[in-house]
């Protein structure tokens, strides 16, 4: 009987930030053509899709997130033919591809925008959010930008505000306007007749704002110091139920092709991130859950955060876990290198599908970026604090000058001090690295459908143990994660097994019975009789 799961069920998405991958013709920054040359260790990596974040024609205010063309390759990474080569080579080895969709604004530099900006009377006019001033000659509202400031640039040409949520430079869409959304539904089109495998949609929960435009509440635990955009609570400017009519009709789109990804960049609590999910199905495949992401590395909290998580998913809604990406720090960072290894382990052993950031699988931590080497525009704006260049800096290739990333004197942005014994060249060869652990991981989690399709069951632990067994059919596994950084036993009970793969890998083989003992930082796999 064939497996009924679904690639991007039993698959893992790899994402990779195009700027920082590999650059092919020398100019510092990372391209399309330099991610088709790299494509042979994705595969040996054993990721099953690759996300790439925006590439489309930009800018570049903020790298790739302000969208002048939807339908076209911005220069920097290339040209339509190396898009074309970069899907057909993805597919040849048997990996998907994804794109980035950024549906809640666009660069001011777009077409429809000039014409909105060109008179109160144009036809694409109401295709952003226009506002005149209040009764003082004041602002709209109060709502602020994510990036520093407050969301209303004002247009004296016409006399009024535009929204942005984000730089001035990125006007938000107005998508209660049915135009816009047939216009940017028809933009996804092209790219999955094109043969894309699927999207991830950026602050899908932030497409549709409150239709009276309130003001939004104080935030009470906001503290000065914080970053800014937290003074207020965003309950008009994001988050809205008609979003979910969207989703709606954007999974419609999705589902005139066969086998396409729907994913959603949420970041909510567990019980509102579940609701894009939809009715009956009907929502995103995937809304993003950042649960790893965005709480303290700590077992017991992580335990019950898995419980919840799992309680919440509506009936046949499929999980995922996020362990890094392009905004937050790196993990090795947050939890310590000592944890980077137990932290793969739980990625790639959860139920669901676990989405992996490039170089991650490195051990690659946050890059200290010197003042005059910023270029992230709330780094810039807020400070080096808010800003997203330390976990954006070039893949470490190997030991050669600038990791193998780029040819040119300088990268876009610096290279880690560590390249030169922190890269593929080497890790790769070492069979007690990270890498080497992410490639076994990989391996049994492909060769054993019960640690990607199986069932959870929480097992329970005490203090810094984290412990489950995935199960499909006859074939059980346990997973034991020591999160702590002192020894710890975890008792078993009736339960039984050898050791299949650990972060220490000369413990493999061994048997265990009655209770299973972890060194400082170790994650076990037992594979149960």
């Amino acid at each position: 009987m064939a497996d009924p799961h679904l690639w991007w069920q039993s698959g893992i998405v790899y994402q990779i930030y195009p700027r920082s991958f590999q650059d092919s013709n020398g100019d510092g920054i990372g391209d399309l053509a330099g991610i088709t040359s790299r494509l042979d260790y994705l595969e040996w990596l054993g990721v099953d899709a690759i996300w790439i974040s925006p590439c489309f024609k930009s800018p570049m205010k903020d790298f790739g997130y302000d969208v002048s063309d939807y339908r076209d390759i911005d220069p920097i990474f290339g040209t339509m033919a190396d898009f074309d080569v970069l899907l057909s080579e993805t597919h040849k080895r048997g990996l998907k591809l994804i794109l980035d969709f950024v549906p809640n604004h666009t660069s001011d530099h777009h077409a429809w925008f000039l014409e909105s900006r060109s008179s109160g009377d144009n036809p694409r006019r109401d295709w952003y959010i226009w506002k005149d001033p209040r009764r003082d000659g004041g602002l709209p509202n109060n709502w602020l930008a994510n990036f520093g400031g407050n969301a209303w640039t004002f247009d004296a040409h016409t006399g009024q505000y535009y929204l942005h949520s984000f730089l001035a430079e990125q006007p938000d869409l107005n998508w209660r306007n049915p135009e816009v959304q047939q216009a940017m539904f028809d933009n996804l089109r092209f790219w999955l007749n094109k043969g894309v495998d699927g999207f991830r949609v950026d602050v899908m929960n932030a497409i549709i704002k409150h239709a009276d435009f309130p003001d939004n509440p104080p935030n009470p635990l906001w503290k000065e110091g914080q970053h800014p955009f937290r003074r207020l609570i965003p309950d008009y400017s994001q988050d809205q139920p008609e979003v979910q009519d969207i989703v709606r009709m954007m999974r419609s789109v999705f589902d005139e092709y066969k086998d396409r990804l729907l994913i959603g960049e949420i970041y909510l609590p567990i019980e509102r991130v579940v609701r894009y999910y939809g009715t009956n199905g009907d929502g995103a495949h995937l809304p993003f859950n950042f649960q790893l992401l965005t709480k303290p590395w700590d077992a017991q909290l992580i335990s019950r955060t898995i419980d919840r998580y799992e309680a919440a998913l509506p009936p046949g809604a499929w999980p995922n876990w996020v362990l890094g990406n392009h905004d937050r720090p790196r993990i090795a960072t947050r939890v310590g290198r000592a944890q980077a290894p137990v932290a793969a382990m739980a990625l790639l052993t959860l139920r669901g599908t676990p989405t992996l950031y490039y170089g991650d699988e490195l051990g690659m931590e946050d890059v200290h970026i010197p003042p005059d080497k910023l270029v992230d525009p709330p780094g810039i704006e807020i400070g080096p604090e808010a800003g997203r260049d330390p976990e954006r800096t070039p893949m470490q290739w190997d030991a050669t000058t600038n990791a193998g990333f780029t040819g040119s004197r300088e990268p876009w942005l610096p290279v880690a001090e560590n390249y030169a014994h922190v890269n593929v060249e080497i890790l790769s060869h070492d069979p007690s690295s990270i890498l080497s652990l992410y490639r076994r991981l990989t391996d049994l989690r492909r060769a054993e459908p019960a640690l990607s399709i199986g069932s959870y069951t929480s097992v329970p632990a005490e203090g810094a143990v984290l412990a489950y067994v995935r199960k499909h059919k006859d074939s059980r596994f346990l997973v034991a994660l020591n999160m702590g950084s002192s020894s710890a036993e975890l008792p078993l009970g009736e339960m039984k097994g050898n050791i299949t793969l650990t972060t220490f890998h000369f413990r493999e083989g061994e048997h265990v019975a009655g209770r299973l003992d972890l060194r400082p930082d170790e994650g076990v796999i037992v594979r149960l009789a």
